[in-house]
């Protein structure tokens, strides 16, 4: 039922979007929409169609349910022949003139699937619901429309023509806040993908009514959905665009446009310069002044993800292979407007005799050059050599920490900066913009060593600048205590090996003692940490400005060593043999292939988790993307957009437990980490970059315990909660607190008897709150106000916690007395009990426990265990069968179906199990029901 204040607030969308310009239709049903789609493809196409005409159009539209497929179709005209054998186009929307289509506003049209669903706002472009907006009351989080919309996803905008499976975009909003984002279809859902609209001065527009003025405006809505949303090829998932991406790329279009300026863009490091940076070579390239738009990357940021990236936006755009020529032909074809290489690819063709012959040809054609990651000082040659060679050439950079006079150090003393290499800078948008937008996250810098107070236990006997000589920086003492401290606070800081690290160290020489000590640390059992490293090994590698090419010289150079390299050499090589026998490679320094296949090799593996800390000097300090990545341990002086850039390496967006990037450091870098921040964004800035003191979140948490103990006193006074209002007060009361607790608990020094909240306390209402969340997934006959609640299981979700650790506690149990095993029993039963993912097995594990295991070997736990499962599972669905009298085959299928494609089954696909088919007016509760039921049965049984 529609609460009046959200009636309203629909009621006056609808009136203001008809104000603009849209036509206001009622729809009721897909009925209803299938007429009104046959008038407006009839009208966009000033066209009439026959009947048998519309149900090929109509055939060919619901050919696929794959959101991405139906994006393609929407974007291509559909040829048929008609009833007289002639041929006929159709256009589904004007992709070229994005202003000349048909728009339409409507609400409340109901679909059913798996359940009656009603929508609230659709736009509807030439007759197909391209955008749907959920609205609810002011004070409602948007957190519960995205839910919504998300159910919707899986009971019913698939069904019969599948029509709502062209929505290209989604809106929600309470009024007060709106948001957008793109069709995500199956892709797991990820509420951080959803995004506010702003000025071109990234000045939010977050009130309803000024979102549907400027975001809604028919021919900024309709360029929006043809110009900037990307259809990304290899995940086939549908991105658009952010509104800072939006505004830079208008910007650089407008100069190609309207005059030879060049110019720059400041996104900061994470905020996704690579897709709006390809997003302007895309649209330049259509452009018929322009003859060739050439996007240019270092090769060290050309790695396996990114070229695949590259390619998934544009397929076989990308050459990675060092061969020249092959872009010197790419130059050559005329039909190929779009190119993009690396920076050392286009220094060679554009300086190398042999290729001249060829590249004269293209002198004075109209060329626009865009480089991604402009502040390295490689740019500075390359812009040099471009400009003597080309006469029409317009050239723009993106940067996330552009090079100032401040931080302008190069070995040849020519100082250049940004904006003297690029012109005017064309647009902004610095760090605290992007932490504010929740586009990445903030950084939690930890001091550890002598200057620290010494009630922390981040205050470790290692010595600092203070007596800053190379023998005590370097000693054998320090490092061991150093790789100690970070054996031990790893699990801390990465959530048991969730997610993964960096170690950046000073110098090759101590990232090898460093090495050596982890290995030696391992052998002897003190950790089981995977680690892998990469560096280079010319002379003075450690003398590398953080500005230089400190990569790509390796590459090319690894063959032919200098002859005082060959330690550091030896000793990569046989790390990199470790490396071999641990993931059955065959990697080496010896050829520059293999080396650089290594180094893309270990990017893949740090994105997968499978590398748990990498030791490096300087590279993957810049343009590594990787969001698995939280944690930097730092023992090296870094600073300006050294420190930034090696920082920001922690810092993207990746859930709700990634709640910021851990920065650990050795040394006392805490002014050159507070000029950093000054020089990319404010003096004012650091209280929004930088997490704040732990005291600061020990107060925090106690005050959201004192919210919570006013709503709730005890835990077992949740029971007598009198409505599902107050449920979901201690909901928010209680989620905030885990909130908090996710934050805080990454800290060293963080303890239980420093909060008013006691450890059995918070298990107690935790256990509390998964009752809740039970309860939402019950049968139920009405809809409840908790059914679009997040109660963000993954905060107090353990990876580490799994029916194997359970088993091997369980082994360790028969080995008990009496008395300590019945203690033993009922902690084991309350662990299961609190984490998410196991609650539905307690029954049976307990049930395990008391019938099971006083007659099992601890070695045969496992096998015994399984055995048990698969018996049980075999009794629970013959049960299901027998009490709902139900086709044993088709529920067997029926669950195959599901474990393969992990989608929910609609309600008239549960249906169809049964043996007898229920009345028409029993249906939808016998649906409910045994879709209920069957949910249960999947994740007791299937879903560890």
């Amino acid at each position: 039922m529609t609460s009046q204040s959200e009636l309203i607030l629909e009621q006056n969308l609808i009136s203001q979007l008809a104000a603009n310009g849209y036509d206001k239709v009622t729809i009721k049903d897909e009925s209803d929409l299938l007429v009104n789609l046959k008038k407006q493809l009839e009208k966009h196409n000033n066209k009439v169609f026959s009947d048998s005409d519309f149900k090929q159009i109509i055939n060919h539209l619901s050919k696929s349910n794959n959101i991405f497929e139906k994006a393609l179709l929407l974007r291509d005209k559909f040829a048929f022949k008609n009833d007289n054998n002639e041929l006929v186009y159709v256009e589904f929307i004007n992709m070229d003139f994005w202003c000349q289509n048909e728009y339409q506003v409507t609400n409340q049209i109901t679909v059913e699937g798996s359940y009656k669903n009603r929508y609230d706002v659709t736009i509807l472009i030439n007759g197909l619901p391209l955008v749907q907006i959920e609205l609810k009351k002011t004070g409602i989080e948007l957190k519960e429309a995205y839910n919504q919309i998300n159910r919707y996803q899986k009971h019913s905008f698939s069904s019969n023509t599948g029509l709502f499976n062209f929505v290209q975009l989604f809106i929600i909003s309470n009024g007060v806040n709106t948001k957008y984002f793109s069709n995500f279809g199956n892709k797991k859902p990820d509420f951080k993908q959803t995004f506010y609209w702003t000025d071109d001065n990234n000045k939010r527009i977050s009130k309803l009514e000024d979102f549907a003025n400027t975001f809604l405006e028919k021919c900024h809505l309709s360029k929006m959905i043809t110009k900037y949303i990307v259809l990304h090829d290899t995940d086939k998932m549908l991105m658009v665009l952010r509104p800072y991406q939006f505004f830079a790329v208008e910007r650089i279009i407008d100069k190609v446009k309207n005059s030879n300026h060049n110019g720059y863009i400041w996104h900061t490091t994470g905020s996704g310069k690579t897709l709006t940076s390809f997003k302007a070579s895309q649209i330049l390239s259509q452009l018929p002044k322009v003859d060739k738009v050439v996007f240019c990357v270092d090769r060290q940021d050309l790695d396996y993800q990114t070229a695949k990236e590259f390619n998934a936006f544009k397929p076989d755009c990308v050459d990675t292979t060092n061969n020249t020529k092959s872009l010197v032909n790419q130059f050559n074809d005329a039909n190929n407007k779009l190119i993009v290489t690396t920076i050392q690819k286009l220094y060679n063709a554009i300086t190398k005799e042999h290729h001249l012959k060829t590249m004269d040809n293209l002198k004075d054609k109209k060329i626009v050059f865009i480089f991604d990651e402009c502040h390295r000082s490689q740019f500075g040659d390359t812009h040099k050599k471009i400009t003597q060679y080309f006469k029409n050439y317009q050239m723009f950079g993106f940067t996330g920490t552009p090079i100032f006079v401040e931080n302008a150090l190069s070995k040849n003393k020519e100082n250049q900066t940004t904006a003297s290499l690029f012109g005017n800078r064309l647009h902004q948008y610095v760090i605290t913009d992007a932490i504010k937008d929740e586009n990445v996250l903030r950084f939690s810098v930890e001091y550890v060593g002598r200057y620290k107070e010494k009630n922390s236990q981040n205050e470790i006997d290692t010595e600092v600048e203070a007596i800053d000589s190379k023998e005590l920086m370097e000693s054998k003492d320090r490092i061991e205590k150093i790789a100690n401290y970070v054996i031990q606070q790893h699990p801390l800081k990465t959530h048991n090996k969730e997610f993964t690290a960096m170690f950046c160290v000073s110098s090759v020489e101590v990232l090898i003692k460093y090495y050596d000590t982890f290995l030696k640390l391992k052998e002897q059992g003190k950790h089981n940490l995977n680690i892998a490293t990469i560096f280079s090994f010319g002379a003075n590698d450690d003398m590398i400005s953080d500005t230089d090419n400190y990569d790509e010289r390796d590459f090319n150079t690894v063959a032919e060593p200098e002859d005082n390299s060959y330690h550091k050499r030896d000793k990569l090589e046989s790390y990199i043999e470790i490396y071999n026998k641990k993931y059955n490679t065959n990697y080496s320094t010896k050829d520059s292939i293999l080396f650089y296949n290594y180094y893309k090799d270990i990017a893949k593996r740090v994105r997968d988790k499978q590398i748990d800390i990498l030791f490096v000097v300087n590279m993957f300090l810049t343009g590594f993307d990787s969001k698995t990545l939280n944690t930097l341990y730092v023992d090296k002086n870094l600073r300006h957009h050294g420190l930034i850039q090696a920082y920001s390496r922690t810092n993207r967006i990746l859930g709700e437990k990634k709640s910021q990037g851990n920065i650990i450091v050795f040394r006392n870098l805490k002014k050159a980490t507070d000029d950093a921040i000054a020089l990319f964004s404010n003096k004012e800035a650091k209280e929004i970059i930088i997490m704040q003191p732990y005291d600061k979140y020990v107060k925090d948490i106690n005050d959201a315990y004192q919210k919570l103990i006013n709503i709730v006193p005890t835990f077992e006074a949740v029971d007598n909660l009198y409505s599902e209002d107050d449920e979901l007060e201690f909901i928010k009361a209680f989620r905030d607190i885990i909130r908090l607790k996710n934050v805080i608990a990454s800290y060293v020094d963080f303890s239980f008897d420093d909060i008013e909240l006691d450890e059995q306390e918070f298990e107690n209402y935790k256990s509390k709150y998964l009752d809740l969340y039970d309860k939402t997934r019950d049968i139920k006959d009405k809809t409840s106000i908790l059914d679009e609640v997040d109660f963000e299981l993954e905060l107090i979700h353990r990876d580490d916690i799994t029916v194997s650790y359970i088993l091997a506690l369980l082994a360790n149990l028969k080995a008990t007395s009496n008395e300590e095993k019945e203690r033993k029993q009922k902690e084991i039963l309350d662990l299961v009990a609190g984490e998410s993912k196991l609650r539905s097995k307690r029954e049976l594990i307990e049930k395990f426990i008391i019938e099971n295991l006083p007659l099992i070997h601890p070695e045969n736990i496992e096998e015994d265990y399984n055995t048990y499962m698969n018996e049980e599972k075999q009794k629970a669905f013959n049960k299901f069968v027998e009490e709902e009298k139900l086709n044993s085959d088709k529920l067997k299928k029926l669950t195959e179906d599901y474990l393969f494609s992990q989608r929910t089954p609609t309600k008239q696909e549960v249906v169809d199990i049964l043996e007898n088919q229920p009345s028409i007016m029993q249906r939808a509760k016998v649906g409910d029901t045994i879709l209920s039921k069957f949910m249960n049965f999947i994740n007791t049984f299937f879903n560890d």
